[in-house]
């Protein structure tokens, strides 16, 4: 062996010494795991890191940028999907909610309707669905099991609930048109204990208590509304008082049950999503199992969504389940003028994500560490409040 063959060896050898050293002292090697450059991270809780990236190289043509990027480890955190005030229909600033949940971190998740918190998506908490959604646009579901790490689906993903229940021989099922929203004429709506204590309806339709295991109707309320919301039930209500064909026989006693359906475009099972504790909806699925993705016909996206700068939140995982949040801030040309799709793209390419979703953006977009705002909400008022956040906390035991 010459010297410089010597020199070489004793080079790789120390360069692993260095990478198991650094194994060993738990911390996260990022520059192997990246091809981005992404500095020294800090550290907000065990398994959890946060990075702060100015890149001109990933936006072309260039321009100032702000990323704030959180590795999280599911091994040794949780993430969560939470509620608005832990409500449907509200509102509250992602800092507000994290302070509440006494979250690790947290960052802004799903579209919703500005003027009431509305989800504009699939949304799903704690096994129980809070948002159905007709279109099948860009969702993350997030499993549990005791004893192993988060397990994330990423697929174009639609939820709607079917009541049904036996009439004579025959099995009557029934559309719901929502759940957890408001009633429309003509419409039957779901109503759940996490909406509030009652309905909230006006007394210009039907309404029908269930509770029980299995569920049972236990009142039919006609030229009723504001009906309570038992505890281990829901509420059925039809808005108008002539009865569609499936609903005029539905009465007292009837046992009933509530189905929900997940549907989805790119070959998730279904039955993988109902397994899932929760679901957060996007707009913009990016990259799924390695594959990037480019056209986004499915998801009926507002024209030059995708195309324009702007403030972007983003959700992906790389290999070995490890997940990523960003931030990227924007509309603000002297700190960041934010990411078009194929360059949040190319920042979550240099993550080596293999899974990658475009979240609620825009004046949303909010990155909370530690009780802090860490980035900077393109709002001259301030953080925006949003209908629902997805919060990092210590994982349950």
């Amino acid at each position: 062996m010459n010297c410089g063959t010597r020199v070489l060896a004793f080079k790789r050898w120390l360069a692993g010494l260095l990478l198991l050293v650094a194994v060993a002292a738990g911390v996260p090697s990022c520059e192997r795991e990246t091809t981005l450059s992404l500095g020294k991270p800090e550290k907000v809780a065990d398994g959890v890191q946060l990075y702060k990236l100015n890149d001109l190289g990933l936006l072309d043509p260039s321009g100032v940028v702000a990323i704030q990027i959180l590795r999280v480890d599911p091994s040794r955190v949780d993430v969560r999907s939470a509620l608005a005030r832990d409500r449907p229909m509200s509102l509250e600033t992602v800092p507000d909610i994290a302070d509440r949940r006494k979250a690790i971190a947290a960052i802004n998740a799903g579209f919703f309707v500005v003027r009431n918190g509305d989800p504009a998506g699939v949304l799903e908490i704690d096994h129980e669905l809070v948002s159905d959604a007709a279109l099948t646009r860009g969702a993350v579901g997030i499993v549990r099991a005791p004893g192993r790490p988060l397990r994330l689906l990423f697929d174009r993903v639609g939820a709607s609930v079917t009541l049904t229940y036996r009439q004579g021989a025959e099995t009557v099922a029934v559309p719901i048109d929502g759940v957890d929203t408001t009633r429309a004429r003509s419409k039957l709506m779901l109503y759940t204990p996490r909406f509030g204590p009652d309905s909230d309806t006006a007394d210009t339709g039907v309404e029908w208590q269930v509770a029980g295991s299995p569920l049972r109707v236990t009142e039919r309320r006609p030229n009723a509304g504001k009906t309570p919301i038992p505890k281990d039930g829901a509420v059925l209500s039809f808005g108008g008082t002539v009865l569609p064909t499936g609903l005029e026989t539905l009465d007292r006693d009837q046992a009933v049950s509530l189905e929900t359906q997940f549907q989805t475009r790119l070959g998730t099972p279904a039955t993988d999503w109902a397994l899932a504790n929760d679901i957060v909806g996007g707009a913009g699925l990016l990259i799924r199992n390695g594959q990037v993705l480019t056209d986004w016909t499915d998801e009926q996206l507002r024209a030059g969504f995708n195309t324009e700068r702007h403030p972007r939140t983003m959700i992906g995982t790389s290999r070995g389940g490890i997940i990523w949040l960003v931030t990227v801030d924007g509309r603000n040309p002297d700190i960041s003028v934010g990411m078009t799709f194929s360059e949040l793209q190319k920042l979550a390419a240099g993550l080596n994500l293999e899974n990658a979703l475009n979240l609620d953006g825009g004046g949303s977009t909010t990155m909370v560490v530690g009780g802090t705002i860490v980035n900077h909400p393109s709002d001259k008022t301030g953080p925006r409040k949003v209908s629902d956040a997805l919060l990092v906390v210590p994982r349950q035991r």
